[in-house]
């Protein structure tokens, strides 16, 4: 007989009143987002509660607020793809080399002469010695600046290459450090590249690895490529270099391992400092917007232990002396050092304004890309497409999902309409579990929901024929219903299993647009399970129990 226990029936309206909460702020979009974003500006320090209050009231903090994302193709955005060019790390990597390399050569001075660096491609590292005789204690002593390449592929392998030709002295990257060295700086990127789109606070990019040295970058509701190219692209690089010259244009000239930079306030204004900085941005601890003694913009920043300690026996060693505070090629700012600062932070002053006092701050505090992007592809989608593909959707579902409403009703009639129920139930089910797990919706993922309403009463035509089956042979029209039940169960999971093994096949193997679909798709085969087997038996039984029927028609 049909016998739902009490708590069964419970926990079933108990899951669907949940799914159905989740995917009610869906209804209300624009209000609800409003909410969110208000509450996040209070949380981030942005604005103050009563600035947000009209819109952080316009829903009850009772109810979930949790929305589905709209995708790039949904809510309009930026589109980029990016190519790292990784060879400039391996010059940084040699620059930083040469303070070592001459302090181990220094230490065989008897055999190796007199040392001096020479101009060399930019990968490369040239020392030339004075007697072509030491070349091999030289090569000896660079050696022990090797160590062993620290990843997978290049087990057993060193980092240097150290080589002679006559009295010069060659260092390079092997090949294994210069795999690894790549690999690194795009998982750097990735990360300092998610770290800045993070502190925009932009709902849900997709932000993922293109191959060897390339990344794509989509954001949604973000304003143009260009908005996205400017937080992206610019670097960031600080570093503090001790100045030894300054003046007009024509009158300073860059040395030997010098470097001549502009000041960013006055274009007439040029320094000559040395190129190897004595700190840089990965000795930054925290980056913070405020303002000055005058009350002007500026960036407030702390040292790392080792970049406090670095910076206090530098200010130590040349009180008296300026040095030089440069962002991006540009001199910002070149003070004095009066006495040894070794407190481990300082501020950064200029001609800031307070959203660019915040966005530096914003990027020092991400992080210096390690090397520069070049921009291969960009576009720029409306919010207007968005606007049309979301209605494109719409219709596409309607049309879909009133097709099969009426083919339901038309051929199981009384129980087409129990199908119908269950599968309006299902629809918002999917949307509660999208918002549950913050996914993104995507064009792609609308057809996966349309494709969804069509596989949704699969489950209830195998249950109803089967049922019409057993009418002509069971006793009595209850036995039928639960025979229909029980025969048809094994037939639905074996379909929706090899159909949910697909979606994840289409989730781990493909990416963007396709994932979109993969999501749509598995959560709802899981849900269209669930109301056909538990929601669409629950509605025939308290129909059965309250009419207690002789006969019935399938």
């Amino acid at each position: 007989m049909l016998n739902i226990p009490l708590w069964n029936r419970v926990l079933i309206w108990g899951v669907v009143a949940l799914g159905l909460a989740f995917a009610m702020p869906n209804l209300f979009y624009p209000r609800v987002e409003r909410h969110n974003d208000g509450l996040a500006a209070v949380e981030a320090g942005l604005a103050s509660a009563e600035d947000v209050a009209e819109d952080v009231a316009g829903w009850p903090g009772f109810l979930p607020a949790t929305l589905v994302n709209l995708g790039l193709d949904l809510r309009g955005g930026a589109h980029l793809l990016a190519e790292v060019q990784v060879e400039d790390v391996y010059a940084a990597r040699m620059d930083g080399l040469w303070p070592d390399v001459r302090e181990v050569l220094r230490e065989e001075r008897e055999t190796v002469g007199t040392i001096r660096r020479q101009p060399s491609p930019d990968d490369e590292l040239w020392v030339r010695i004075s007697p072509p005789e030491g070349s091999d204690a030289a090569r000896a002593a660079v050696r022990t600046l090797s160590t062993p390449v620290s990843s997978l592929t290049g087990v057993g392998a060193s980092t240097l290459d150290v080589r002679a030709e006559g009295d010069v002295v060659i260092v390079t990257l092997s090949e294994a450090e210069r795999a690894a060295t790549d690999d690194r700086t795009l998982r750097q990127s990735l990360e300092i590249v998610r770290n800045r789109v993070d502190e925009v606070g932009t709902r849900e990019p997709t932000i993922q690895r293109v191959g060897d040295r390339r990344i794509l970058l989509q954001v949604p509701g973000i304003g143009s490529a260009e908005e996205l190219k400017r937080l992206i692209g610019t670097t960031a690089r600080l570093t503090f270099h001790p100045v030894t010259g300054r003046g007009g244009e024509g009158n300073v000239e860059a040395g030997a391992r010098e470097l001549v930079l502009p000041d960013v306030d006055d274009e007439g204004v040029l320094y000559r400092l040395e190129q190897t900085p004595v700190l840089t941005g990965e000795d930054l601890s925290d980056a913070q917007p405020g303002f000055d003694q005058n009350g002007l913009p500026s960036v407030n920043f702390r040292l790392n232990t080792s970049g406090a300690r670095t910076f206090c026996e530098f200010s130590q060693n040349n009180v008296g002396a300026p040095f030089a505070i440069v962002l991006d090629e540009h001199v910002l700012s070149a003070p004095t050092i009066r006495e040894a600062i070794c407190g481990g932070s300082g501020q950064i002053s200029g001609n800031f304004t307070v959203e660019s006092s915040t966005e530096l701050a914003v990027l020092l505090r991400a992080g210096a890309l390690p090397a520069e992007m070049t921009f291969l592809e960009e576009r720029t989608i409306g919010p207007e497409l968005g606007a049309d593909s979301i209605a494109a959707g719409e219709v596409a579902a309607a049309v879909a999902g009133i097709a099969v409403l009426v083919f339901m009703v038309a051929s199981y009639g009384l129980f087409g309409v129990f199908a119908n129920i269950a599968l309006m139930i299902n629809v918002g089910l999917i949307f509660g579990l999208l918002s549950a797990i913050g996914a993104t919706l995507t064009l792609p993922g609308i057809a996966g929901i349309v494709l969804t309403i069509g596989m949704a009463v699969d489950a209830n035509v195998l249950i109803f024929e089967r049922i019409r089956e057993e009418l002509k042979t069971a006793k009595g029209p209850s036995r039928a219903i639960e025979l229909g039940y029980e025969k048809a169960r094994s037939a639905i999971y074996d379909a929706n299993i090899t159909t949910f093994i697909t979606a994840v096949i289409l989730y781990v193997m493909g990416s963007g647009p396709v994932r979109g679909f993969a999501i749509t798709l598995g959560l709802g085969i899981i849900t269209s399970v669930f109301t056909a087997i538990y929601v669409t038996r629950l509605l025939i039984v308290i129909w059965f129990e309250r009419r207690r029927p002789k006969k019935i028609e399938v």
